[in-house]
């Protein structure tokens, strides 16, 4: 298992740097001169070159990368000018927002999930089934904005159960805290539900055909105990990477549903980021998040490991 992963963590280099390269580009591929954008119509050349300087691109764009790939070695990710504090710790400073929200929603998102699509594959061709996939596509359709603007209306308008908008940290309460993020945590957790409820019924079926269930069926072992214990632990890993890509869309979909109900997270600081032409902020919020994307798929491929040690022996 070391060895699995450490060919894991060296396979992680190349791509970190690729990524890197792709995020500096970000400032270099947008159209217009940064400074300008940011200073507005108002400003003198004076000005845009003084801030030219200031965020070092007068120099050739092979030493702005060498800097910046020091700073990034050195854990500094560069100064936002409208914040006028360092990008690393406005990122930290929106983290627990994200990360609370994210974790519920995976939690309301994988629970979902195994319950939909454990029971499809029970009540496979039925009404159960048929309402299950009816649902997946659904939540795979609708989108994330819609979902919340109804999720508020009926229980932040009319019912007057939850908040329609806010954040409270955790050190106010666990009620307090989770109340805030219920409606947002459930419509990313339904999005996610979607996707993993039909893997999970699918990877069942295929398993539910095999050789060593049937001999299980034909010793007279319950089908729910055959399901929960032979069935559901080879199923797993096909769900395992359903579930470390959905990640992704979280990410993503945490900006919009962060947006929409005022939370102030990391999907929010980077879209507030891109309103104000913050290139830096925009720079190192997303590096950071497609490195925590990146590091979430490693976690599920050691998974991997555990749940088959095959896989180990295969990935040489």
């Amino acid at each position: 298992m070391g060895g699995y992963m450490v060919r894991r963590l060296l396979s992680l280099v190349p791509v970190l740097f690729v990524v890197a390269v792709v995020v500096f580009s970000i400032i270099h591929l947008t159209p217009g001169d940064p400074a300008a954008i940011l200073l507005g119509e108002e400003a003198t050349q004076a000005d845009i070159d003084e801030m030219r300087s200031r965020m070092g691109l007068d120099r050739p764009i092979y030493e702005q990368f060498g800097i910046w790939l020091l700073g990034l070695l050195s854990g500094d990710l560069g100064q936002s000018v409208f914040l006028d504090k360092p990008v690393v710790q406005a990122f930290v400073e929106r983290l627990g927002p994200t990360l609370s929200l994210a974790i519920l929603a995976q939690i309301i998102g994988i629970a979902l999930a195994l319950t939909l699509g454990i029971t499809a594959a029970r009540h496979r061709g039925g009404i159960v089934d048929q309402f299950v996939m009816g649902f997946s596509m659904l939540g795979i359709s609708i989108p994330s904005f819609l979902l919340g603007s109804l999720l508020v209306i009926l229980f932040g308008v009319k019912l007057q159960w939850l908040p329609v908008a806010g954040y409270q940290p955790l050190e106010s309460g666990l009620w307090s805290h989770l109340k805030y993020l219920l409606l947002p945590g459930i419509v990313l957790g339904v999005i996610q539900a979607a996707l993993i409820a039909r893997m999970t019924r699918a990877s069942i079926l295929d398993v539910l055909s095999e050789n060593f269930i049937k001999t299980a069926k034909a010793k007279g072992v319950k089908e729910k105990w055959i399901i929960y214990t032979h069935a559901l632990r080879v199923a797993f890993i096909p769900i395992l990477t359903v579930i470390g890509e959905s990640f992704g869309g979280l990410v993503t979909g945490a900006a919009v549903i962060e947006t929409l109900f005022n939370i102030p997270g990391v999907g929010q600081l980077i879209v507030n980021s891109i309103s104000r032409r913050d290139y830096t902020v925009i720079q190192g919020s997303v590096l950071l998040v497609t490195v925590a994307y990146v590091f979430v798929n490693l976690i599920v491929d050691l998974l991997y490991g555990v749940v088959d040690p095959r896989v180990r022996l295969n990935k040489k």
